[in-house]
């Protein structure tokens, strides 16, 4: 072993020589106490040398006692008996909201290891840009680039990491990019035109029944009975979230174990949870109003639980391999290393070391963690074999025990980054963030994809709050009165209808007049609806719980293709299908990707479909068979008739959205 395969792995950056005592017998032993680094490399990590190889002297080939030389390249190792939390520094991360803070982070910022600081135990400040770009190319790909090395780094595991930043929805005034917009005119025009539709709508009724609001029929049925029923049992269904909260501290006690009972545990409560929400709407016989609202909110519940619950399950899973780790590192460290070489057959050469090369991070223990699975030979995995070996308490020599311990000291510095995921403050950090406050705080924010921290505004803008209060009830009014006056007719034209006995056949002739008398009222119903949640009640939330992502949807009315659409029209819960469903069926199913997404797509479909034999109590299919219908119209929209021709694919498209609704709804009042 020569002086060049030497890595001297310490923290305080300092070379001594190594004297005679340092190579007898004695010297060693003491020098392992000591923890002073010896550690032989395969060439593969010959990189790291370049340092070092010219601050040595050399050494007689032999030492005392007639025992093989050691290489002098040693280096004082300063520890503990334990190892103390991280080898790498955490940099603190100021919140994207303060302008204070100028600097912006970058991969060539941060720390290498605890080698570039020394004993130092002061941490940087860095600062994400707001305007910066780069987080939201993070949040659309499936994977991102390392700066500089050109080197693809995984999504984190079997949770796509998802990037939340500071901005503001595309309609918020706040939003700039959206105020300079040319077509901005345009929206003031609707809203300006809805104004005078509405006011004609008005004195159009006041001309046939004396009263503004005409015969009021949807409002008297949405207020006619059980509103303080639906908001109890709306606040007694958020309440109970909070067995997901328990499960998860049973799991943190190790009174249950996620990977074996803990998750079939948390599926059979979620069954119960939704069942027991759609059955309240049957046993109280609620009106479609009570039961579209109460049954959207349970499956937003079931999704946040599902979130929180998966997310926290893996984190624990990794918690409790880390301290594990702790464990068998301090076995190490108490061990008596024997002359080398030793009779146990893990050889320092034949293991994997060039990740070794790279910072301890989240993405790296991952890279690692694929590398391996998807590896063709059927070698174990080397951190097993090393724990193995250790707590069987085979003998090990001197280079066993430092490689070794910088193997598992990188492994749970890996782990230790992944548990602070993007939490910049400890209290964030599993399994600190396992607790009361924290789980029900999420519950309150307007996201159903579970983080351990996310980006926070200062303060609440009461303005902004009573300004999106206002279009609420405003877009509520309107919506009410574009039901009464269009919709309402109609739906009691086909009641009528089958009251006095007409055949399929007969209502069936009435279809396509059921359907052009229903395109643009429910063209109108559908824009107002989106408008209504993702531009107003969500920013209302967001605003009162200082949530600062504001990106509930992008622009959808721009799309192409249907899967473009998907994308952009409801963002919350394409993060959610995209982490929890998509890329959760890809890691844990081991399916392609093109399984994967028929997967979420299927499942999506079966949801909305169970939203409709809510409503109408009727199980068809129809609105199933059209989300499953998008499948091959997004693999026609790729293909060189429509690939490059983005006015008709956005022509199609809104074709789609333009008959869809009212099809959807003729066929349910026919059949």
């Amino acid at each position: 072993m020569s002086a060049d395969n030497i890595i001297p792995p310490s923290t305080n950056g300092k070379f001594y020589r190594a004297g005679d005592d340092d190579i007898s017998g004695n010297g060693v032993n003491k020098a392992i106490r000591d923890r002073t680094a010896l550690v032989e490399v395969p060439p593969d990590t010959g990189q790291h040398l370049d340092a070092f190889s010219d601050t040595t002297g050399k050494l007689d080939e032999k030492g005392t006692n007639g025992r093989p030389s050691i290489s002098p390249l040693l280096r004082r190792r300063i520890t503990s008996d334990s190892y103390d939390s991280s080898g790498v520094a955490t940099p603190e991360i100021s919140p994207m909201d303060k302008p204070d803070s100028t600097r912006t982070s970058s991969s060539e910022d941060l720390p290498l290891s605890a080698e570039n600081h020394g004993n130092s135990r002061e941490k940087e400040t860095y600062a994400v840009d707001p305007g910066d770009t780069e987080p939201r190319e993070l949040r659309r790909g499936d994977s991102r680039r390392e700066e500089g090395k050109g080197r693809v780094v995984p999504s984190r595991g079997r949770f796509r990491e998802l990037v939340f930043t500071r901005q503001f929805s595309t309609f918020d005034r706040q939003n700039q990019h959206a105020a300079s917009s040319p077509f901005y005119g345009f929206y003031v025009l609707f809203w300006i035109s809805v104004v005078f539709w509405i006011i004609k709508m008005a004195a159009d009724n006041w001309r046939k029944t004396g009263s503004p609001l005409g015969t009021n029929d949807i409002m008297k049925y949405m207020f006619r009975r059980d509103v303080m029923v639906l908001l109890i049992s709306d606040g007694v269904m958020c309440g109970l979230t909070g067995v997901s909260w328990i499960i998860q501290l049973l799991v943190l006690y190790d009174y249950v174990d996620w990977n074996r009972a803990g998750w079939i545990i948390q599926n059979i409560w979620q069954s119960l949870f939704i069942a027991n929400v759609i059955g309240l709407t049957l046993v109280r016989d609620w009106p479609w109003t009570h039961t579209v609202f109460f049954v959207l909110h349970g499956l937003v519940m079931l999704m946040k639980q599902h979130s929180y619950a998966f997310y926290n399950g893996y984190l624990s899973s990794l918690y409790k391999k880390r301290q594990s780790l702790l464990n068998d590192l301090k076995k190490l460290e108490g061990m008596e290393p024997v002359d080398p070489p030793s009779a146990t057959t893990l050889n320092v050469s034949a293991l994997s070391t060039s990740h070794l090369a790279r910072r301890p991070s989240a993405a790296e223990y991952q890279e690692r963690r694929q590398s391996i699975a998807q590896s063709q030979s059927n070698e174990q995995d080397d951190i097993e074999a090393i724990t193995r070996t250790i707590e069987e308490g085979r003998p090990l020599d001197v280079n066993q025990v430092l490689m070794f311990e910088r193997l598992i000291k990188w492994e749970i510095d890996a782990l230790a980054d992944e548990l602070r995921g993007k939490a910049t403050v400890p209290s964030h950090y599993y399994p600190n963030n396992v607790s009361f406050w924290n789980h029900y705080e999420y519950i309150l924010l307007p996201t159903v994809v579970y983080e351990l921290q996310y980006p926070r505004s200062d303060s609440i803008n009461s303005l902004y709050v009573a300004e999106k209060a206002a279009a609420t009830f405003g877009v509520i009014f309107v919506m009410i009165m574009v039901s009464q006056t269009f919709i309402y007719p109609v739906v009691m034209r086909t009641v009528a209808m089958k009251e006095m006995g007409y055949t399929t056949a007969q209502r069936f002739a009435e279809f396509p007049w059921l359907l052009s008398d229903l395109v643009f009222p429910f063209m109108m119903e559908y824009l107002l609806a989106w408008y209504l949640i993702w531009e107003t009640v969500l920013n209302i939330l967001a605003e009162l719980t200082f949530f600062a992502d504001r990106s509930f949807y992008d622009a959808w009315w721009n799309s192409v293709s249907w899967d473009q659409f998907a994308r952009d029209w409801n963002r919350p819960v394409h993060n959610f299908l995209l982490r929890h469903v998509y890329h959760s069926s890809i890691s844990s199913m081991r399916v392609k990707k093109h399984t994967a997404t028929l997967i979420t797509f299927f499942l999506s479909a079966c949801v909305h479909e169970l939203l409709m034999w809510c409503i109408f109590k009727k199980l068809r299919g129809y609105l199933l068979a059209m989300q499953m219908f998008q499948l091959p119209l997004v693999r026609l929209s790729r293909t060189r008739w429509l690939r490059d021709k983005k006015v008709l694919g956005n022509a199609i498209f809104w074709t789609g959205i333009l008959t869809g609704p009212s099809l959807l709804c003729s066929l349910y009042l026919i059949l």
